[in-house]
């Protein structure tokens, strides 16, 4: 028999998360497009960041008929948050002669999937890209980055908020993230942690 989830965070109920989860505004929108397979992943922070955001929406495909109509919103500047050869740092957004806010659609998936995203989306593709400059090192000590400067999604979109809403600070979204590390390294045992992800 299945153990009882809580409806909201989607963790056991005896590991509810939502006690910790903030309720914070902000004028940057965030979109996130996630891949079908991190729904029922156990570390899904892409869905603890919207919990956490007022302004957040999050929606699950690998296709996305209605994304030209999502993106259409005139009142919003949208950039993708994605690295590449052409994406601008982010501060160089808050720079922009433009007081419209800025809505961050944010890719939520492996670094393959969420290039197929962009390839299976090509508006999405198209959207002015936008990356993080000076981001702190990852807190996700059950991972491997695959490659310098790695962030998981909801770390991506903290620094990214920290950097369009200063001087408000978005760590307290680092709080749910950092009590399921904690769970998940006590659950396999320190010692085993240590082997294995200490190195």
């Amino acid at each position: 028999m299945p153990r009882p989830r809580c409806p909201r965070c989607k963790r056991p109920a005896s590991h509810c998360l939502c006690a910790l989860i903030p309720d914070l505004a902000s004028r940057t929108g965030i979109l996130v497009l996630q891949h079908p397979d991190e729904v029922d992943h156990a570390l899904n922070t892409a869905h603890l960041a919207v919990l956490g955001l007022r302004n957040a929406e999050l929606r699950v495909g690998e296709v996305f008929e209605d994304l030209a109509g999502w993106l259409a919103q005139p009142d919003y500047r949208t950039r993708l948050l994605f690295p590449g050869e052409d994406a601008c740092p982010l501060s160089v957004v808050v720079e922009e002669d433009d007081s419209r806010p800025v809505r961050l659609v944010v890719p939520d998936g492996t670094w393959r999937k969420a290039r197929k995203l962009l390839h299976l989306n090509p508006a999405l593709a198209a959207l002015p890209r936008v990356t993080l400059t000076d981001a702190p090192p990852s807190r996700y000590r059950l991972r491997k980055a695959p490659m310098e400067g790695s962030l998981s999604t909801l770390e991506a979109i903290v620094a990214a908020l920290n950097v369009l809403e200063a001087p408000a600070d978005y760590r307290a979204l680092l709080r749910p993230f950092d009590a399921l590390i904690d769970g998940q390294i006590a659950a396999m045992g320190e010692e085993t942690f240590k082997r294995n992800h200490l190195r």
